[in-house]
């Protein structure tokens, strides 16, 4: 066949996909007898698939990104425009988009003043590894080093990252990873008995789980910690938002100790919390944050560094020695299309007040999971911010043993079956893989988040009885 498509016949397509595509997070052997899912189309909150089956998005194309939602002209016609006038070029040179993102990107981020550019959140959270030991060399004789992360935590997919990395089934059989990256409790308060604080609850837990973050900064030795990375709230992890307490805690031992607080923003910037930003929600000023998927909503490949001027000041702090600056690159930083989306992105966050939107309609989806609750034995615990939401299952609810991963995954798909797509903790925690995992778009309306809940609650029945 000479690779031609009609609108009904996707079979050249099929076949090459199973002939030469090696998909993300995906077990091949299947295919050997069934065709891989192949999305056709998508427009708002839906998605079809080869066979025309169509599917509310329930996880914004699979993994948190398409926030405005499908079939959005005014970022395609922006970036259109952008490529006929300027595609790329390095960014050893700036570019009309983006210069212009980032000034409205440093507006809705106070106290920050710096945008680097990159091409995915694994890059953006390795450039900011970099530049905290660079500042190591520069400013502490080389003995700040080490970067905190935290337990279930994600940061990306390099080698450097994986070396930050808190999941421990990502991790498996990828190593020996990067010296100097040490691992902090989680603050799931859930799982408050796992950290021998089950006697503490509410800020108490939350102050005491941040503590736990100084013991180790003490075991090491503050003259060898750099810095500590965290996502606002952790998500391939469970979906685990930390208690009242534990951020201005946090805050206040990074300031002891001098360390850089870096904030991975890869999945909840750029509105899906209900505010621009995850952090944003607990009154605190980072070092660093860093941000890809939301960005541009997947029209476009866009990543960000967002610095102080503080840090960045460190790197120009004497013009005559060849190795103060920051010396790095990201080739695809420089594609202007990335920008341009991202400015056509927030804009639209902006005139359809999408913000506003997330955080009602957030609030009906966690209601709406505590009614289930009620129902569903199963479900353990409900979490989350804005249309970012989890769900996770247990055997029993007085032992929180979890359920089997097979049993969390028989009720995605029996979701899917209904047209559902939603998502579950895959391949992160051993033994811990029981979260089932909500981030519809933006626009999401009360009848989707209805449908998503409904499917939710006939999957439950049909497994768990």
């Amino acid at each position: 066949m000479d690779g031609t498509l009609t609108e009904n016949d996707l079979s050249h397509v099929i076949a090459a996909d199973k002939a030469n595509v090696w998909h993300h997070l995906v077990q091949h052997k299947p295919f050997e007898t069934t065709d891989p899912r192949i999305i056709v189309e998508g427009k708002g909150m839906r998605v079809w698939d080869q066979n025309g089956k169509e599917y509310l998005d329930a996880v914004s194309g699979g993994v948190w990104t398409v926030n405005v939602g499908y079939g959005r002209e005014s970022i395609c016609n922006a970036v259109k425009d952008q490529l006929m006038k300027l595609c790329y070029f390095a960014q050893t040179a700036g570019s009309i988009p983006g210069a212009l993102f980032a000034e409205k990107l440093i507006e809705k981020m106070p106290g920050m003043s710096r945008v680097y550019y990159t091409n995915s959140g694994s890059e953006a959270n390795e450039k900011v590894f970099k530049m905290v030991r660079q500042i190591a060399h520069k400013k502490y004789d080389g003995k700040k080093t080490k970067i905190l992360y935290r337990d279930r935590d994600y940061h990306g997919s390099t080698l450097a990252t994986m070396s930050a990395g808190g999941q421990d089934e990502r991790n498996a059989q990828y190593g020996p990873f990067a010296p100097d990256f040490v691992k902090v409790p989680h603050c799931m308060e859930y799982r408050k008995h796992e950290l021998g604080l089950e006697h503490l609850s509410g800020a108490d837990f939350g102050r005491a789980a941040a503590d736990q973050i100084e013991e180790v900064i003490l075991r090491e030795g503050p003259e060898t910690v750099g810095a500590l990375c965290l996502e606002p709230i952790t998500a391939g992890g469970g979906v685990i938002e930390a208690p009242e307490g534990y951020w201005p805690r946090v805050r206040e031992i990074c300031d002891k100790y001098d360390v850089l607080l870096h904030i991975d923003e890869v999945v909840c910037g750029v509105g899906r919390t209900g505010k621009w930003f995850g952090y944003q929600h607990f009154g605190i000023e980072p070092d660093f944050v860093t941000m890809a998927k939301g960005v541009a909503s997947g029209y476009a490949a866009i990543a960000c560094v967002v610095t102080t001027e503080r840090v960045f000041d460190i790197f120009k702090e004497d013009a005559s020695d060849p190795l103060a600056y920051f010396r790095d690159i990201s080739t695809f930083g420089g594609c202007t299309a990335g920008p341009a989306a991202a400015l056509a992105n927030m804009q639209i966050i902006e005139d359809e007040n999408l913000l506003e939107n997330t955080t009602a309609m957030g609030a009906h989806m966690n209601a709406r999971f505590h009614e289930l609750q009620k129902k569903h034995a199963v479900i353990g615990d409900v979490r989350g911010k804005g249309l970012f939401q989890g769900i996770e299952l247990v055997k029993d609810r007085d032992s929180k043993e979890p359920v089997a991963e097979a049993d969390a995954q028989k009720v995605v798909a029996d979701c899917g079956a209904q047209g559902v797509i939603i998502g579950v903790t895959n391949r992160s925690i051993p033994g811990r893989n029981n979260t089932l995992c909500f981030s519809p778009a933006l626009i999401a309306t009360k009848a989707d988040i209805d449908t998503i809940c409904d499917a939710v609650d006939v999957a439950l029945t049909k497994v768990f009885g």
